[in-house]
């Protein structure tokens, strides 16, 4: 697959008129707790030719590559590929977006193609912001709470997708600093050995074996850690007030380098 996810990246390249900077998996599978039928979630950020940026005009700052009809070659069903304009990128990640956090600590990257992501990382951790995040991690657990897991029978998958960032957030409240992209680590750092753990890590063997994790009954013993986890991170949310100086300037100099980087340091032409 990832012969397939590179030609993928060089044609939208091509179709595009832009230059990929970083590719990367950015969703079940590196959290850790893929099915066997999980899709590939490709995610990238990329570059303009400088004219682009030189535009009174507002332009489009996605790439959505859908499985038909988008780019020249065709897309296998299991691939889900979308990426960022790096201006785009960056206003993010002065805000500590944990999304595009998440992407440049992927532990599956697909390409990388300058010194960019590298100084992007060196620097995540002087402006990360641990409210902005926390909050992020908080509403998704919440979220994802109310919808899937309140019934007496509940989608036992969706589990995963409460358990992971409220262990996120727990990490951000005992560390102040990005938590790790694998659900395991999160897993073992914050949540001590007994029946809870337990009783976690056979939900994960059985989704990663491939087991059909559908409509069962809800697990009261992980309903009540939910519960009281997210009271405790409403509570404690609500405590944190850190000041981050404004990045703006050093993002302003990286996106320059960039774009010397990639595309050389005389490239601005008349149309």
């Amino acid at each position: 697959m990832k012969e397939h996810i590179l030609e993928v990246i060089k044609q939208i390249e091509i179709d595009y008129d832009v230059k990929i900077l970083y590719a990367c998996e950015a969703g079940s599978r590196s959290w850790g707790f893929p099915s066997k039928d999980s899709d590939y979630d490709v995610r990238f950020i990329y570059i303009h030719k400088k004219n682009w940026y030189l535009s009174i005009d507002r332009k489009r700052d996605v790439i959505e590559v859908p499985k038909h009809d988008s780019i020249s070659i065709p897309i296998d069903d299991l691939l889900d590929v979308s990426g960022w304009e790096l201006t785009k990128a960056l206003k993010l990640f002065r805000k500590s977006n944990p999304p595009l956090l998440e992407w440049l600590m992927s532990n599956i990257v697909y390409y990388e193609a300058t010194s960019m992501t590298n100084k992007m990382r060196t620097f995540a951790k002087d402006i990360f912001a641990p409210h902005s995040c926390l909050y992020h991690y908080l509403n998704m657990a919440k979220g994802n709470y109310r919808d899937y897991l309140q019934g007496e029978d509940v989608k036992i998958k969706k589990y995963f997708y409460v358990l992971r960032p409220i262990l996120a957030a727990k990490w951000i409240e005992k560390y102040k600093n990005i938590p790790p992209i694998q659900f395991q680590s999160l897993l073992e750092d914050l949540l001590p050995s007994g029946e809870r753990r337990n009783e976690i890590n056979t939900l994960l063997k059985r989704k990663m074996a491939g087991e059909e994790l559908d409509l069962e009954p809800r697990i009261e013993l992980i309903n009540q850690y939910i519960n009281k986890e997210i009271e405790h991170l409403e509570v404690y949310a609500k405590s944190l007030n850190i000041y981050i100086p404004d990045p703006t300037e050093q993002l302003d100099q990286l996106f320059r380098e960039t774009l010397d980087e990639v595309w050389g340091k005389s490239n601005i032409k008349a149309n």
